[in-house]
C-alpha cells in the first residue's frame, strides 16, 4: 500500500519531531561511568564509585523509560486515531495506552521505593537527593 503525497509528509514531519527531542535527551544522561573511574588506570574505584555507577545506571534507565514510553504513547494515540471506526485497532490502542502507563508508573514507582529505602538506610535528612553521596 502506497501513501499519498500529504501522508507521507505528515508521517516525514512525525518522526522529525519525535526523532530530534531524543537527540536533546542525549546530552542529558551523565557519563556512565563516574569521573574519578575514568581518569586513568592508575586511579582506584571505591565503595562510593560503586554507588555512584549504580546511581548513574538509575537515572540513565529512567531517562530512557521516560523517552520510550512519550514515543509508545505517540504511537498509541496514532493508532487510535487512524482506526477509524475500527473496534479492534481502537481496542488495541487503548490497550497499548494502558500498558505504557502502567510500565512507567511501575519504572517511576519502583525508583521513589528505593530511593525512600535507601534515604531511610543512611539516615539522610534532605527531601530529595542523591543517596549515593553518603560517602
Amino acid at each position: 500500500m502506497f501513501l499519498s503525497r500529504a501522508m507521507r509528509w505528515l508521517v516525514t514531519a512525525t518522526t522529525l519531531v519525535i526523532v530530534f527531542p531524543a537527540l536533546a535527551v542525549a546530552q542529558i544522561i551523565p557519563h556512565i561511568v563516574p569521573e574519578k573511574c575514568r581518569a586513568s588506570a592508575a586511579t582506584t574505584c571505591g565503595i562510593c564509585d560503586i554507588a555512584q555507577l549504580v546511581q548513574n545506571v538509575i537515572n540513565a534507565g529512567i531517562y530512557i523509560a521516560i523517552f520510550l514510553s512519550a514515543v509508545l504513547f505517540a504511537y498509541a494515540g496514532w493508532q487510535y486515531i487512524t482506526a477509524g471506526g475500527q473496534e479492534g485497532k481502537a481496542t488495541e490502542a487503548k490497550k497499548i495506552f494502558w500498558n505504557v502507563g502502567i510500565g512507567l508508573v511501575l519504572v517511576l514507582g519502583a525508583w521513589l521505593i528505593v530511593d525512600l529505602i535507601m534515604k531511610m538506610l543512611v539516615n539522610q535528612s534532605a527531601l530529595f537527593g542523591p543517596w549515593n553521596e553518603i560517602c
